[in-house]
């Protein structure tokens, strides 16, 4: 199995959101596979929590307004650190830089195909 056409429509628009607000990395990760309860990790990441707080916000808004959708949950959003939104189809990591690069969730879920979303700040998959 793998993830949903909405899911996947969902995840491109929290990643162009993302990148809107100069996201430093951007990776999409399905994880139908592994888990039951969504289809796509989205991780982004920004070297302050300002950044960080303005992605959030950035992809809550383009959910809302181009998908008609609002997070279950979210989580994390006090520090700025490392926020969690939760769509459902979706999960969305908006982390700041130094989180991302000390829980690795990217190398934890290594197994998931890398999803390309056609946004910039994506890994090349060369």
């Amino acid at each position: 199995m793998s993830a949903s056409e909405r899911a996947t429509q969902l995840a491109t628009i929290a990643a162009q959101a993302a990148e809107e607000k100069l996201a430093s990395s951007i990776v999409a990760l399905d994880v139908s596979d592994q888990m039951p309860l969504t289809d796509i990790f989205v991780i982004v990441s920004a070297d302050n929590e300002r950044q960080v707080a303005a992605m959030v916000e950035e992809i809550e808004d383009r959910l809302r307004v181009e998908a008609d959708i609002k997070p279950l949950r979210r989580e994390g959003d006090k520090d700025a650190r490392w926020v969690l939104l939760d769509f459902g189809d979706i999960v969305v990591h908006a982390q700041h830089d130094d989180e991302r690069e000390y829980y690795e969730l990217a190398r934890l879920w290594k197994d998931c195909p890398v999803i390309d979303l056609g946004v910039s700040g994506q890994p090349d998959e060369s």
